[in-house]
């Protein structure tokens, strides 16, 4: 069970950090640093995006709308965060098999 525990956090680490990433390059994109007119920004940018849109979406189905700023990677960065406390505060679970 400690493998399933740390495949968990794995996971979530991974998506933290890619969501992470997503944040800083929309901001970049968002303040003209960066243009999505060029070709690697524009791969990274759509990757970035098709990874995290099956995260997003369901979000964005409850979320109200509200135009020119999207609250979903705030609300799915905070259940990314309450879901690792919980995985951490539940350790025991896990290593007491």
């Amino acid at each position: 069970m400690t493998s399933l525990f740390q495949a968990l956090m794995l996971i979530l680490n991974v998506v933290w950090f890619v969501m992470i990433a997503q944040i800083i390059l929309s901001w970049l994109v968002s303040f003209q640093v960066l243009n999505l007119r060029q070709p690697q920004v524009a791969q990274i940018w759509y990757g970035l995006n098709k990874l995290l849109e099956p995260i997003y979406a369901p979000i964005r189905r409850y979320m109200p709308v509200t135009p020119g700023l999207d609250l979903a990677p705030l609300v799915a960065f905070i259940a990314l965060l309450i879901l690792q406390r919980i995985l951490i505060n539940n350790a025991g679970f896990f290593y007491s098999f």
